[in-house]
């Protein structure tokens, strides 16, 4: 069980299982308690989408009431398959399992959090070091891996992908990749990535989000391929701050686009579009919106590390935004902590 100290430990809020349900079909996510809740909330958009008949209800209960049994298993499922894969799975590329070194990071992403640690350091002195995509959306961009660890690293992930071991979903809106917990990749790869690396950089861009306070994470790789997943609705992470490094393959088409934060009104008006490149990094808050144009043609993979601030997210749930549900989980869980590390400035809404 992962813990954040003395005394403290993760927990995810009790609207995990009711809140931000994903229907593909229907391109939306929505809110489930029942049948007449749904039908009162949802009804009008639903028939505007397709679901018109009793039939087509009928199916879409069927399957909210699957996603919300998973999702109550999901902690068990998930210990019981990362304790199998690491009992019964042998590694195609074992080094990438030993502790993250410095060669495997770009000159330029350790340029900047060597910056961002240094005495005096300010925010703009860090944007010098990096590439701003969008001053209005705080969104940034900066080379993380470098080409060959990001090779070695898609050929370990390919070699799991081939593998009979068991594997999970990474979040309800991808059906393709990898979660790197489950694989053995959190301790050597995600934990010092965010504890080492990202927070003093993070903590600079992103102060008001918690940004110098990350205490967990939830990562995983996404797979796009033809005849897979090609494209990713519009949508916001479950997360303060969100890091998104194309790891390849050869690909066209993917991009990103951004709109704005979720509670703002307009949201996807002149959204933001940013091309994938191999080995680079998106910086972006959690509460941005954002999805994935269809894919052209090859592969693309990324990996997505959702970071998290307790010291933010105990006050207010990004899913249901109430005050929080504390219910005890398994690993980070959705980085709720029964006990505060300390206070920050809520992230702006605006």
């Amino acid at each position: 069980m992962a813990t954040a100290g003395p005394g403290r430990r993760f927990c995810r809020c009790a609207c995990f299982c009711s809140e931000n349900l994903y229907l593909a079909r229907y391109g939306l996510h929505v809110r489930f308690r029942d049948a007449p809740q749904l039908r009162r909330d949802y009804g009008a958009v639903l028939r505007s989408r397709g679901c018109v008949s009793t039939a087509d209800f009928q199916q879409l209960l069927a399957e909210l009431e699957q996603e919300v049994q998973r999702r109550q298993r999901l902690g068990q499922e998930s210990a019981a398959r990362k304790a199998l894969i690491a009992s019964s799975y042998h590694p195609a590329r074992p080094d990438i399992y030993s502790s993250l070194q410095d060669a495997a990071l770009a000159p330029e992403f350790l340029a900047a959090v060597e910056y961002s640690a240094s005495p005096g350091a300010d925010l703009e002195g860090l944007l010098q070091r990096l590439e701003t995509l969008s001053e209005d959306k705080r969104v940034y961009r900066v080379p993380v891996f470098t080409a060959p660890f990001c090779q070695a690293l898609l050929e370990e992930l390919e070699h799991f992908e081939q593998s009979d071991m068991p594997k999970g979903r990474p979040n309800t809106m991808n059906n393709y990749g990898v979660l790197l917990h489950e694989l053995g990749l959190d301790e050597p790869l995600v934990t010092p990535l965010r504890e080492r690396f990202l927070q003093p950089l993070m903590g600079l861009l992103y102060p008001d989000c918690g940004g110098g306070q990350l205490d967990s994470h939830r990562a995983f790789v996404v797979k796009y391929a033809p005849g897979q997943d090609r494209e990713l609705g519009c949508h916001y992470d479950n997360a303060e701050l969100t890091l998104n490094v194309a790891l390849g393959k050869a690909f066209t088409g993917g991009a990103l686009f951004f709109g704005g934060l979720f509670q703002a009104p307009t949201v996807l008006r002149e959204p933001l579009e940013v091309e994938h490149l191999v080995g680079q990094g998106i910086l972006h808050r959690g509460g941005q919106l954002h999805g994935a144009r269809p894919l052209g043609t090859g592969e693309r993979w990324n990996l997505v590390v959702w970071l998290r601030a307790s010291v933010v997210r105990n006050h207010l749930c990004p899913m249901c935004c109430q005050k929080p549900e504390l219910v005890d989980d398994e690993g980070f869980g959705d980085g709720f902590t029964r006990e505060e590390p300390g206070t920050v400035d809520v992230c702006a809404l605006t």
